[in-house]
């Protein structure tokens, strides 16, 4: 099952589902899913950043495109300028709850 992108940060799970994915993490996966060269936590996080600088990189050319005229799909650009923006948007809120994680289990009195 493929969970559809919002801006390139799209999750791709096993054709068993979720339960293959846990299964998967359960018997010592790497926590590749999808084929890709990322293993891991890292790895993914790698790839989602690679993506959202792509997607923010085309929302510019397209934006840019769209400010000089030289576009022949108005609504495309826009609809790129807005994913983008989505994009970031996840981004952001991901990183402020990783922080606020981190800042609990910091806060965490042994």
């Amino acid at each position: 099952m493929i969970i559809p992108p919002v801006g390139g940060l799209g999750v791709q799970l096993p054709v068993g589902g979720a339960e293959a994915a846990t299964q998967g993490a359960q018997s010592g996966g790497t926590g590749a899913v999808g084929g890709g060269e990322a293993s891991g936590f890292g790895g993914e996080l790698t790839e989602a950043i690679s993506s959202l600088e792509k997607t923010q990189d085309s929302a510019s050319s397209a934006s840019q495109a769209l400010a000089t005229g030289n576009v022949s799909d108005p609504e495309t650009a826009i609809v790129t300028v807005q994913d983008a923006q989505m994009a970031m948007e996840l981004a952001s809120q991901v990183r402020n709850k990783v922080a606020e994680a981190a800042q609990n289990i910091f806060q965490t009195q042994v």
